[in-house]
């Protein structure tokens, strides 16, 4: 019992490293973002954030034995998932450049929810009252922070909806992988076609504005490197541990945004977030709770 609840701590200080990652990761993009295009943020995003996924790769001995390293059999469905990654980034990283960082954050911790509605199409899951009764609380809060009612309402504010959609799309699709697939290598694959269509809407563009001074190009490397780091954390931590019961760590990332957004933009969206806030994160937390105990009951 000890030896569990140390693991616990342990992955749970893990994951709550990638979540601040994960929102530092943010506050740079919204700096990069007042002077490069989005599309362009996101392929260098995934450029330099694909080195620990190799790392990563390395480790995955069993998989190297038996000589497919890079080689998958979906890889298809593999770089299709980077298309809707792309889609999710570029939802997300243009909420950051016209919203507080805290804010966009906050309506991205949506995703629990589409999680939850777009199981039951894709994977054939039974929604009980519990979780529709969470999808309805969460969501209300979703309204809250948007403040549809208000005449000063942004439509941007549909943009970090439209992300944590895709992300959802992103996570559950990743179930249609074999079991011994390694996640690095879904995750190689992923930034590959994440890549490929920020380039093909760069080129459609032509409006891509190339790094000349040494410090900007690391500013993209400590874009690339915080989202990979705070990715390979993550899979650590939900590797060591029952997700559901590190789950709720991620909330950690609305009062680390809330942070970085007032320390670096001067941004104190107080207004905004509560009580919508509230609302969000216990949708979230009725979904993980009703989760766990139909794990133990099983």
């Amino acid at each position: 019992m000890k030896t569990q609840k140390q693991s616990l701590w342990v992955s749970a200080v893990i994951l709550i490293v990638a979540i601040f990652l994960f929102d530092v990761q943010g506050a740079l993009i919204k700096h990069i973002g007042t002077q490069y295009p989005v599309e362009q943020i996101a392929f260098f995003r995934n450029l330099f954030g694909i080195v620990p996924y190799f790392f990563m790769l390395c480790f995955a001995k069993q998989w190297r034995q038996q000589g497919k390293f890079l080689v998958m059999n979906r890889w298809k469905l593999g770089l299709s998932r980077g298309f809707v990654l792309f889609f999710a980034q570029l939802c997300f990283y243009y909420s950051l450049l016209h919203m507080e960082l805290a804010t966009a954050t906050t309506l991205a911790f949506s995703g629990p929810l589409f999680v939850t509605l777009l199981s039951i199409p894709l994977l054939g899951h039974k929604v009980g009252w519990w979780r529709i009764i969470a999808v309805m609380i969460g969501f209300s809060g979703v309204i809250m922070v948007m403040q549809p009612s208000q005449d000063a309402f942004r439509w941007v504010a549909i943009l970090p909806i439209g992300a944590a959609f895709f992300y959802a799309l992103t996570s559950l699709s990743s179930r249609f992988f074999d079991d011994d697939v390694p996640t690095a290598l879904i995750s190689i694959y992923a930034s590959c076609g994440a890549m490929m269509l920020a380039s093909l809407l760069g080129l459609m563009h032509d409006n891509w504005i190339m790094p000349e001074s040494l410090s900007t190009w690391l500013w993209f490397v400590a874009m690339g490197a915080a989202g990979g780091a705070a990715v390979l954390l993550m899979i650590t931590a939900y590797r060591m541990n029952d997700p559901s019961s590190l789950a709720p760590f991620e909330y950690f990332g609305i009062p680390f945004s809330f942070v970085l957004g007032w320390v670096f933009f001067n941004e104190a969206p107080f207004d905004s977030l509560i009580p919508g806030v509230f609302f969000i994160v216990s949708g979230g937390l009725i979904v993980l709770w009703r989760e766990k105990r139909l794990l133990r009951e099983t």
